[in-house]
């Protein structure tokens, strides 16, 4: 199925509408088709992967949507990615742009003036938070219905400005500049997110309506004093467990916390605020695994998305994530999930940061092992953060041992990378 191309769509409809921080969509337009033309004369065709190794902003957009007015296919990749991965990802593919082109156009090449929903988009590697990376390809029409779900689930203001504050190379991120061009709205892309970058856009009266964060981020957030934002709908809010302190905190604040569960496969959100997207089937297996079908899913995972993260209905009819299941830890018989123990130890008032894995032991099996980061000016021992676990945790879940580290090292995305840990 053939649809008209977002960006000149997009460009026709508000060539004067702002769309990525100050590049208004009609001069991102005529941007994005100089870039095209320069890409053909390198011998850019339709179907061809190009590699993205850009820093999220304008130039970043730009060359987005040249490769897509190509029929070519996007390949992003962080350009904090170690060089010998970058150089795997990068084998097969014969261009790649980290840098503003400047170079010969092709001035007979024909530009896309439509998308095939069926074709190739973009290949997005997964973080690798439960083992190595992969490639996942979405397609157009991936991304057409998650944008089309997103907008039922969250709303859509016709004057909409998502502040990203994520990194391009993953969907989340990603999706944000996609589902502007498909809307024709604007998005704030931050290079990387800055404390008080964000909380100044945030509180700004001419701020941002929706700004996607993970737990981390929204909670250094509300410590530094974030209340009451302006503009702000909603805050998107994946990526990690979340804790029922941090929503009490948000609502406290009033600020509004749309949560949201979704992978790569599923090119980003699969359930927001409780409920699957309205294209989206979920359902759980005998032993509680999250299964996805849907136009969302990736080809290579139809027709039914495994996810291999566990949940549970809870008695309003929301989906609840338990947890992954290559994540469950088993003490003494008992199986234990991760992100249950973090979500208790993220309510002490000096712990920043939280992982939680099993460590092999003769007694146990496995036991029950809390990596904890101390917020900067507090003091918390081990004994003190078991105490704290006591009333809210079963036995068999609380943690018997605390390790203390500066930093976790979690993605660029945010995530943790449990199997390191």
């Amino acid at each position: 199925m053939l649809v008209d191309a977002w960006l000149p769509r997009a460009a026709a409809e508000k060539p004067l509408a702002v769309a990525v921080n100050n590049l208004k969509y009609g001069d991102l337009l005529r941007e994005a088709q100089r870039a095209a033309r320069q890409l053909s004369a390198l011998g850019v065709v339709a179907g061809e992967r190009v590699a993205l190794t850009l820093v999220p902003g304008e130039q970043f957009a730009i060359y987005l949507h040249a490769i897509w007015l190509l029929g070519a296919v996007a390949v992003p990749i962080d350009p904090s990615t170690p060089p010998d991965q970058v150089a795997v990802r990068t084998a097969e593919l014969a261009v790649t742009v980290s840098g503003v082109l400047d170079g010969h156009e092709d001035p007979a090449v024909q530009l896309a003036t439509s998308h095939d929903l069926d074709a190739a988009a973009v290949v997005i590697y997964s973080s690798g938070s439960s083992g190595a990376a992969k490639a996942i390809e979405l397609s157009f029409g991936n991304f057409w219905w998650s944008a089309a779900g997103s907008a039922v689930a969250l709303g859509l203001d016709p004057t909409e400005r998502w502040l990203c504050c994520l990194p391009l190379s993953h969907v989340g991120g990603l999706s944000i500049l996609v589902r502007a061009a498909i809307y024709g709205t604007g998005v704030i892309v931050h290079e990387r997110f800055e404390l008080g970058a964000v909380l100044s856009q945030l509180s700004d009266p001419d701020g941002p309506t929706l700004v996607s964060l993970v737990p981390t981020t929204l909670q250094r957030l509300l410590d530094s004093g974030l209340r009451e934002p302006p503009r702000l709908r909603w805050v998107l809010l994946g990526g990690g467990p979340i804790s029922e302190q941090l929503l009490e905190r948000a609502e406290g604040a009033s600020v509004a916390v749309a949560a949201s569960y979704g992978m790569s496969e599923a090119c980003s959100q699969i359930v927001t605020r409780g409920a699957p997207l309205f294209c989206t089937r979920v359902a759980l297996s005998e032993s509680d695994e999250i299964l996805v079908r849907g136009p969302t899913v990736a080809r290579q995972c139809q027709p039914i998305l495994s996810t291999g993260d566990l949940g549970r209905w809870d008695a309003a009819g929301e989906l609840e994530l338990v947890g992954r299941s290559s994540d469950l830890i088993i003490s003494g018989g008992e199986n234990v999930a991760p992100e249950a123990v973090e979500a208790v130890l993220a309510q002490h008032p000096a712990v920043a940061d939280v992982a939680v894995v099993g460590r092999k032991d003769a007694e146990w099996g496995e036991v029950v092992t809390a990596i904890v980061v101390i917020e900067d000016g507090e003091v918390a021992s081990a004994g003190q953060l078991i105490d704290f676990c006591q009333p809210l945790l079963s036995p068999f879940q609380r943690p018997k041992r605390i390790e203390f580290r500066e930093s976790l090292g979690r993605s660029s995305a945010g995530k943790l990378r449990r199997k390191e840990l």
